[in-house]
């Protein structure tokens, strides 16, 4: 991993991510990218035109631009003389934020795009929150949602949430994992929340092969697996998040998949507890 990119809108909740952000990448001996997109107001957006006056736009731009240095330079307040301080480079540009993060993606060759939840913490937070959603259903590049009191410190325990029905392509990210987590020195724990009416099926076609061909090529040897009994698969995960000592929690955003399905759930609909562990997702193949 040689560069981070932080999204920040320059909330509270963003400077966190940021310090979470800037942490990993001085673990990673990565190059970090702070970006803020500055979505401009429309005054008329139903004419098929927008207007903004030069002078405005200029202001907005010129702020967001100091903020993101007074950012940039709060975080090298931490820099330490005996270990690799990341190099910090400030992007300021207009636009939606998929597509500006998209673009910088490509342009700097980003290995991980670092964001903050908004409206509540955890796996309730990036439901709830608009900005998270378009990010996972759109991002092409690995995305990582922190949620505001998320620990920044050693991570121990890297869960790996899979339903076995795409394996090949679960062994593909699960190797990009693994850098991850042997900079952290974690466990990746295979985790997947079954229903007893399919366990039998699933879990015996899949798990022995899996384990197998991953032991065999990941050339790491914290890798475990554990199954979660729940009738729920939201349920499942947000009580191995609160009780198995998980850090950080790893999907794959597929079409139909359970995060997809998730996304697609109304907006009020809250989760039965909210947890407080990063989200990491994987964009699938479409």
């Amino acid at each position: 991993m040689k560069t981070i990119l932080v999204s920040t809108d320059l909330s509270e909740n963003a400077r966190h991510a940021a310090d979470y952000g800037y942490e990993l990448a001085r673990l990673m001996k990565a190059n970090l990218v702070l970006c803020n997109a500055v979505t401009i107001p429309a005054e008329m957006p139903e004419a098929g035109m927008i207007a903004w006056p030069l002078e405005e736009y200029d202001i907005l731009m010129d702020g967001s631009k100091q903020e993101l240095n007074q950012l940039k330079d709060e975080l090298e307040q931490s820099n330490l003389a005996d270990q690799f301080n990341p190099k910090i480079t400030c992007i300021n540009e207009d636009g939606m934020l998929v597509d500006v993060i998209n673009q910088i993606t490509v342009k700097q060759k980003i290995d991980l795009v670092v964001i903050a939840t908004h409206a509540h913490t955890g796996l309730s937070g990036f439901i709830l929150g608009d900005h998270s959603q378009r990010m996972i259903a759109g991002s092409k590049t690995p995305l990582l949602l922190v949620p505001r009191f998320a620990f920044i410190g050693d991570v121990k325990k890297i869960a790996f949430a899979t339903d076995f029905k795409h394996p090949e392509e679960d062994l593909e990210h699960i190797y990009e994992l693994v850098p991850l987590a042997r900079a952290f020195n974690a466990e990746i724990l295979l985790t997947h929340v079954y229903d007893e009416k399919d366990t039998d099926h699933i879990f015996q076609k899949h798990i022995a092969p899996f384990l197998t061909t991953l032991s065999n090529k990941a050339d790491y040897p914290h890798i475990y697996y554990r199954i979660v009994k729940n009738n729920s698969a939201e349920a499942g995960l947000n009580w191995l998040c609160r009780h198995g000592q998980v850090d950080m929690l790893t999907m794959v955003h597929r079409p139909h998949n359970f995060l997809d399905n998730l996304l697609r759930r109304s907006h009020t609909r809250r989760m039965a507890s909210d947890t407080e562990v990063p989200l990491l997702v994987y964009p699938g193949l479409q």
